[in-house]
Order: C-alpha cells, then sequence, then structure tokens
C-alpha cells in the first residue's frame, strides 16, 4: 500500500543508509495536500532517522537532509527528489502513480489500505473491547450514546486490521441500585405498567423511591437489605431482579439494532457476585485487604496511607463492589480469551476508576494487567429534543428521525424512496456520528442540532450526499470501463491532487489504529470530498 511506492522509495534508501528497508517504511510518509502549492508525494523526515538511530550528537539536520538527497537518484518510479525543512521529498512518475493507484483501487475494494507494508509483520492480536454498558432496569440514557458508537468504531477498526475481537457489553446489572429498585417496585410498582411500558415504569419507579429514601431512612434500609438479600441468593428477590433484567436487554437489543451495533457477549456486574468474594479472598492472602473503623475493606494503592490512593473494594455488611466486580471480571476475561488487549470505552469521569483497577491487578500478581486500557471520553453538552433536555437515547433517535426527514422533505434533489423513515434515521444517525467524531475523544464538545444536519460544509449529511452522488455515477455508467483507462486523461491538477490523498488513506488507519481516535478517518474523508479538493486547488492558482 501506498501502492508499493513507499517500499520502493526504502529500498534506495536502504542501499545508501545501509539499514533494513523495513526500518525506513514508517518514516516515509505521504504528502498532504496543500492550500499554497503543488506538494511532492512523500517525505523522509531525516529528523526522525536520527532519533531512531539514538544518534545524540545530532548533526546539522539540513545539511544532512541534502546530502542524503544528493545521494538518491530517480528511477522509473521516482521522477523527482528535493529538499524541505529536514525532509526530502519525492515525486511519483505520473503515468504510474495514475494506474497503480486507480488499479488497486479497484482491485482491493474494500480492503483498499488494509493490506499496506504499514501492517505487515504486525501480529494478529485476541482484543476484547468493551462499550455501551447500560444500567438494568432503567432506560438507555443518552450518556451511553458515546461509548457505544467510540467502542464500536474501535471494534471495526480493528476487526478490518484482522485481529480477533470480542465485543463485550458489560452490563450495570448488580448494585446498591437494585436494592433501592427492589424496595421502589414493592411499594410503588405496577404488574400492568411493568408488562406495558417496562423501563418507563421502572424509571419512574426508580426516581420516586430515590426521592423517599432520601426523606425516610426505614426505605433506605428496607433497600439496603434488599440488595443483600440478592447478594445471598434469596429467591424471590432474585426473581423479581431477573425479570428487570431480561425485559432491559429485550428494550437495548431492539435500540441496538437502530444504532447497527452488535455483540458477541452479553456479561454484567451479577456474573461477578461470587468470584468477587474470592477476589476479596486473594488480596486477603496477599496482605492487600485492610479493614475501616466502619467496617468496610480497602487497598492502600500508595503503601503509605495517601487518601487519593485508597480503595474501597467491600461494603461493612460484606457486598462487593463495583471495583471488586471488575478485578473479577478482568481475570474471568484472561482466563477466557488469554486477551493481547482488552479496552473498556467509558467517559473520563471513570478514569480514576480504571487507574485504580489496573493498579490492583499488578499488584495481585497478574503481569497482564499492562494489556488492559482505558479509552476515555468527553461529555456531549446541550443535548435537546423539541420536547426539552434529552434523558434517553431513544429520544434522540426519534429526532433524528424527524429532523432528516424535514431535511427531505424540502429539498429538491430527494428521490422518490420505499422507506424514507429509515432512510431517514440511517443518514441522520450517520451524521450525529460524524459530528461526535470530528473532535478529540477526550474533549467535552457543545451538541448542535443545526450543526449536524448542515448540508454544506464539513458535516456527515454532505459526506453522504457527496456519496449518493457518486454511487449514482457508478450506477448509471457501470465500473467495468475502469478497467481500461488512458492515464494521460487524469493528469490535471484536480486527479493528481485525489491520487496524492488516496495515497495517504493507509497512514490514516495506521494512526487510528495507534490512538483509537476517530478523527483521523474523519478528516480524510472530509477531505477527499470532491469540493474540498477543487477548493484547494483553487486557493493555489
Amino acid at each position: 500500500m501506498a501502492c508499493g511506492f513507499r517500499r520502493s522509495i526504502a529500498c534506495q534508501l536502504s542501499r545508501v543508509l545501509d539499514l533494513p528497508p523495513e526500518y525506513l517504511i514508517k518514516s516515509i510518509s505521504a504528502v498532504p495536500i496543500s492550500r499554497k502549492e503543488e506538494v511532492a508525494d512523500f517525505q523522509l523526515s531525516v529528523d526522525s532517522l536520527l532519533e531512531n538511530n539514538n544518534d545524540h550528537s545530532r548533526p546539522d539536520i539540513q545539511l544532512q537532509t541534502v546530502r542524503l538527497a544528493e545521494k538518491l537518484k530517480c528511477d522509473t518510479v521516482v521522477s523527482e527528489i528535493s529538499t524541505g525543512p529536514g525532509t526530502v521529498n519525492f515525486k511519483i512518475n505520473r503515468e504510474l502513480l495514475t494506474k497503480t493507484v486507480l488499479q488497486e483501487v479497484i482491485e482491493d475494494g474494500s480492503k483498499y489500505g488494509l493490506k499496506s507494508e504499514l501492517f505487515s509483520g504486525l501480529p494478529q492480536k485476541k482484543i476484547v473491547v468493551e462499550f455501551s454498558s447500560p444500567n438494568v432496569a432503567k432506560k438507555f440514557h443518552v450518556g451511553h450514546l458515546r461509548s457505544t458508537i467510540i467502542g464500536n468504531f474501535i471494534a471495526n477498526l480493528k476487526e478490518a486490521l484482522g485481529h480477533q475481537v470480542t465485543r463485550i457489553n458489560y452490563l450495570g446489572d448488580w448494585g446498591m441500585q437494585f436494592g433501592l429498585l427492589g424496595t421502589g417496585f414493592q411499594l410503588f410498582g405496577y404488574e400492568e405498567k411493568l408488562q406495558s411500558n417496562p423501563l418507563q415504569h421502572l424509571f419512574e419507579v426508580y426516581v420516586q423511591v430515590n426521592k423517599e429514601a432520601a426523606d425516610d431512612k426505614s426505605v433506605a434500609k428496607s433497600a439496603h437489605e434488599f440488595f443483600q438479600r440478592l447478594e445471598l441468593g434469596d429467591t424471590q428477590a432474585l426473581a423479581l431482579w431477573q425479570k428487570f433484567r431480561d425485559l432491559s436487554i429485550e428494550e437495548y437489543i431492539r435500540i441496538y439494532k437502530r444504532l447497527g451495533v452488535h455483540f458477541d457477549e452479553y456479561s454484567g456486574e451479577s456474573f461477578y457476585r461470587e468470584k468477587s468474594q474470592e477476589v476479596l479472598k486473594l488480596l486477603d492472602s496477599k496482605g492487600l485487604l485492610q479493614k475501616t473503623i466502619k467496617g468496610t475493606a480497602v487497598v492502600d494503592l500508595s503503601g503509605s496511607g495517601d487518601p487519593s490512593s485508597i480503595c474501597t473494594v467491600m461494603r461493612s455488611d460484606g457486598t462487593s463492589l463495583y471495583a471488586t466486580r471488575d478485578l473479577a471480571a478482568a481475570i474471568d476475561r484472561m482466563d477466557k480469551y488469554n486477551f493481547d488487549k482488552m479496552i473498556y470505552v467509558t467517559d473520563k469521569g471513570q478514569k480514576k476508576h480504571f487507574q485504580q483497577v489496573f493498579q490492583m491487578l499488578q499488584i495481585m500478581g497478574y503481569d497482564w494487567a499492562e494489556r488492559c486500557q482505558h479509552v476515555p471520553f468527553g461529555v456531549v453538552q446541550g443535548m435537546k429534543t423539541r420536547r426539552g433536555d434529552v434523558t434517553f437515547l431513544e429520544d434522540v433517535l426519534n429526532e433524528i428521525r424527524l429532523r432528516m426527514l424535514q431535511n427531505m422533505a424540502s429539498a429538491k434533489t430527494t428521490r422518490e424512496l420505499e422507506n424514507p423513515q429509515e432512510t431517514a434515521e440511517r443518514v441522520g444517525l450517520a451524521a450525529l456520528i460524524i459530528q461526535d467524531f470530528r473532535g478529540f475523544l477526550l474533549s467535552d464538545y457543545q451538541f448542535s442540532w443545526d450543526r449536524v444536519f448542515q448540508s454544506r460544509g464539513d458535516t456527515g449529511v454532505f459526506l453522504q450526499y457527496t456519496h449518493a452522488r457518486l454511487h449514482s455515477l457508478e450506477e448509471t455508467f457501470g465500473c467495468g470501463y475502469l478497467n481500461d483507462f488512458n492515464t494521460a486523461c487524469l493528469q490535471e491538477p484536480q486527479s493528481v491532487s485525489i491520487l496524492q490523498h488516496l495515497l495517504r488513506f493507509d497512514e490514516v488507519l495506521y494512526r487510528s489504529a495507534q490512538d483509537l481516535q476517530p478523527r483521523h478517518i474523519v478528516s480524510y474523508l472530509l477531505t477527499l470530498r470532491p469540493d474540498f479538493i477543487f477548493s484547494e486547488l483553487s486557493a493555489q492558482s
């Protein structure tokens, strides 16, 4: 990939520098198209070469650059060699560039970019991705949207690169909230309402019991006792809990279908209520468990009593906590999947929690804890529907469909569709995802419906509009003609810029695979739009 050009350049450099081509390949990058001037196709960063060589003398970079360029020669692949600030630049033979890039795009199809030398030699790994993870017996909160779409992106990317990926939805199906919900349902619940609209009714019950527990200590005590019964395996309490869990998962599966997301495993904190006790025994046996005056059990990760490094792992009544169950889950997954990497996708508010979990695994003797990674993300602010503040994801999906239908109805170019509602939801959801993926995942951002549904500019709607136009041309003219094309007709600056941009796709995939940020791919696709590239070229002239 980069159509073998990168390897060809690396081979010539290898002979001059007496270094293996594989060592040089990742120092050769495709050059982004420029507003100001025509650019070369590839460049070698001499500075990065010196860093790789651990050369601490660091001679004058520009002098080294010029000397290296003078030793290189043009050949059938490279038609021009020049220098820039700390870089050696390579221009590819234009006829060869056109023919090779287009042939590779046609032949590789959806696999374009994935066969790159950047990925060759990289071992195929077993990767577990835990994402979405809504709380059972609560409606799917909009706060889980980012975890769902980011986790799905990471899983899709790793799978496309040939890794064996297991997608886990680790449900919040255990904990004190079920003590509250169980008590609340006994006080305020109605079986008829539960059957007709389960999650809405459970949500109403949960809100009501929380208010009561805040004012009435006996309600809070009953909730605590209900959760204790769950932990001890009380049949009646477990039956009610199981009903809540089953109804919730049915609802979630329906919503995931709308999102185009699937999972290989639906797990949950409840799976580890017994194994969490084994974790506590292990911590105790290693002398890591400390009892407090209040009767809780903690682990001091600092070893010096630093309050910020103390993690509570057991309540005073002996019941488990979120951290304990996460420890048990991690140990169980290593036994089950023998993963090379496990990725947790949650909001940045859980950063400290995962740091403590990974640290506890380390001090418990699990060296594989270093294979665990937390991918945090920021908060979406100001997401509202026309009825007010958003609470539930389904409200967002319905709003997307409604707004996109209105946009489609007002657009003169909209065709008559068999299922306009489904099309509106798919286009609108993709537009929402593009908006979300444009920036750093860790950043908070202010949400804007108007921005999401703009039909012009760097938006998901316009990106899909461009795709639809291109697909229409493909349907009209067919693809067969691409097997026989005249390269001489594709030498004008617009065509060359598109070809240059196509050269960069493997690097974009590589960057996203390294830092798990979708913004690289989104930026690449928005730049690939013909109108953007033509505007870039207009700026040059």
